[in-house]
Formats: C-alpha cells, structure tokens, sequence
C-alpha cells in the first residue's frame, strides 16, 4: 500500500497523466452531553480507512492520544478502543472546564478533521421555596418565591397550587456561565386553601422530578349549621325542642351563643354549649332562633324558625297512597261497568215484552149503551192477540 501511495505522488510530481483510485476515507464523531461529576466517551471512526494515522486534541489543540498512545499526562482519559476504524476515548468526572470543541485528526493529505462538542450539564442545587407569610386569612394575597441557583442551562419553574398549575414571574441571573433563576408567586387564598401544598417544580435536563413544596396554612372564619336533634317531624304544643349548632373555623370558635331574634329567648330554655333546649313548647315560643359562632377572623350564624302546632296537628292526616293503584283500580271499575251494561243491553234486546188486550166485538153495532155492554162482555173469545215490543 505504501508503494502504490509513493508511486501516484511520484507520478503527480513529474506531471505524468496517470489515473490513481482514490478510495474516499470519511472522518465522522459525535457531539456530547454529559452532566458534570460523570463520563464522556469520544469516538472518533473512519470508514475506508488506508493505514492513516488517527489522533484526538483537546479544545488547545494539544494531543490527547496519538493512535493508542497518550502524550497528555490527564489520566482521567483513558483509551477504551482502538482499530483501524476508530479511536475512543473515556473522559471521566467531568467538569465545566472540560467543556469544548475536541478535535479527531486524520492524517492524510490535506489532513481531515472532525469536531466533537462536549457540553457540560449542571444541574441546580435543591430548589429553596420561600413565603412571605406564614399564616394567612381567606382573602388575603400572598407571595412566595422558588429559586433554583447554579445551573447550566438555565432551569424552567413552574408552579403547582394542589392539582392546579399557577403562572409565575420569572427572574433570572448569570454568573460566569452558571445560571440562578428565581420565580415568584402572587395568588389570594381562600378558605379551601388550608392545608394546600404550593409546589415548585424545577425542569431541568440534568436533572428528574426536582421540587420542594410549602404546604398553605389559612384561617377563616366559621361555618354554623342548627340541627334539629328532636322533634323530628312537627313541633307540637307541649313536645320538647332540642336544637345542636354545628360549627368549625379556624382557629376554632371560642364562642358560641343562643338567641331570638327580636326577643328574648324563653326563661326556662336551658343552653349547654353548643346545645338549645326547650321544653313543654307553646306557641308563645314562635320566632327564629339564631345561633352565633365568632374567632379572631369573624362571626358567622344559623337561624332556625319555630313554628308551634296544635298538641293533635298532623293525626289522623290520609295515608299516603299511591296514585297508581288509585288509576289502576278507576280504570278495573269503569271496564266492569262498560262490560255490565252491554250485557244487559244484549239480554232485553233478546227478551221481547208481551201483553192481550181485549176489545169488544160487536159493541160498535150495538143499539144502545146497555146492548153494547152485555155484546162485549161476552167477546172475550173472539178477542185477537195484539203485541208491542220494546227494547
């Protein structure tokens, strides 16, 4: 093979014509990324390769490995392959120095070249969440603030609020290639709030699921709600009235009160806490009664009206019945009806009625009055059968 090198560049210097097979040899390596503290690997491959010589340089341009032998004292590069075809390398903890262009070289004449960017990630140190306030009330607004510091390339926040994605200003900072980028949240909170984590989420190709949360803490005002414990249908005269108010807050209601409204609540109602009690009702006891429950934050309350029955209101009231059956039972009686009188109607269409008459023959031919009485009570005989019908 070197013959046939010498013999076509003997040839070309003398400018003699002949024709030398060039067989191209193609130079081809790969970019890489690689998160710092861990391994690059560096291939440089050549395909068609005629015996040339293949080196790496680094970023200086100073030799890293010269076919299999390493003049640059860096053991960190270590020869992982080495062929007529390729030449790879083992970079191990890398660091942000090491970022560059790296050089595969082949000797060849003109030399070829191929470049290999290492690229150098560095992911952010634990994302710091920050709040303005500790405790808030409903309706208040707050603030708070994520930062992620020293990365390469910068890293994205996003906010989170429970399973609710929330938009957050961003703020960012570049210091000698690394990045510190700050994102702040402003939002009003209410009283579904509490207990609510605020998720930072940092995105980053360094890095996987890396985030911090502050869970929100809200104080409100109470909710109230009267229960009626007994009676549980009407309240008659006489009965008792038991009423509960229920209530939360936070913090939690310290005070609880009973009241009428626009009078004053009978003398004899005995109140245990959160508890009302009435006994023998009368209708002078008619009126809302009005329970009150209040923290730091605000008051809130419940009413309920009474209303005071007769001691017999709601007996002997109709049982519930159903509607249905009622139609069903109409529409049985009306069918037997219909039924009943076309019957009825076919039987005296087939029963005809029958009665005689009598009536008196030769009476007409008679003299006198007395002469026709005794012709005709004699006729009886000749008397002819008259009928009528009727349906």
């Amino acid at each position: 093979s070197w013959s046939k090198k010498y013999i076509c560049t003997y040839a070309n210097v003398i400018s003699v014509s002949l024709f030398c097979p060039v067989v191209s040899q193609n130079l081809v390596t790969d970019n890489v990324t690689v998160v710092e503290g861990e391994m690059a690997i560096i291939s440089c491959r050549v395909k068609n390769n005629d015996d040339s010589v293949i080196q790496l340089l680094n970023p200086n341009r100073q030799t890293i490995y010269f076919r299999d032998m390493r003049p640059l004292k860096d053991s960190r590069f270590q020869l992982v392959n080495f062929s007529d075809n390729e030449l790879r390398v083992s970079l191990s903890n890398v660091s942000l120095s090491d970022e560059g262009r790296y050089v595969c070289q082949l000797y060849t004449d003109p030399p070829q070249e191929a470049y290999a960017e290492i690229t150098v990630l560095i992911p952010p140190g634990n994302p710091i969440i920050e709040a303005r306030d500790e405790v808030l009330s409903e309706g208040n607004e707050t603030e708070m603030t994520c930062t992620a510091m020293s990365s390469k390339p910068a890293a994205i926040i996003r906010w989170m609020k429970g399973d609710k994605e929330l938009p957050g200003t961003l703020v960012e900072l570049t210091y000698d290639k690394m990045y510190t980028v700050t994102s702040r949240l402003t939002f009003t909170v209410s009283k579904e709030d509490d207990g609510v984590p605020v998720i930072c989420i940092v995105d980053h190709p360094a890095v996987k699921d890396f985030q911090a949360q502050k869970y929100l803490e809200v104080q409100y005002k109470p909710e109230v709600k009267i229960v009626v414990e007994f009676p549980q249908g009407l309240t008659r005269e006489g009965e008792n009235l038991e009423l509960s108010c229920k209530f939360r807050g936070k913090p939690e209601p310290q005070r609880v009160n009973w009241l009428k409204v626009d009078d004053d609540v009978p003398s004899h109602a005995v109140i245990t806490g959160a508890d009302l009690y009435i006994e023998n009702l009368n209708k002078s006891y008619n009126g809302t009664y009005r329970c009150v429950a209040s923290n730091s934050i605000g008051e809130a309350y419940d009413d309920y009206t009474l209303y005071v029955y007769d001691s017999r209101a709601g007996e002997g009231a109709p049982r519930t019945v159903d509607h249905a059956v009622i139609g069903g039972v109409v529409a049985v009686v009306v069918f037997a009806m219909l039924c009943l009188l076309i019957v009825l109607g076919r039987y005296f269409a087939r029963h005809k009625g029958t009665y005689f008459t009598h009536e008196a023959k030769g009476a007409d031919d008679a003299a006198d009055a007395d002469t026709a009485i005794i012709n005709a009570e004699g006729g009886h005989t000749n008397s002819d059968e008259k009928k009528e019908y009727y349906i």
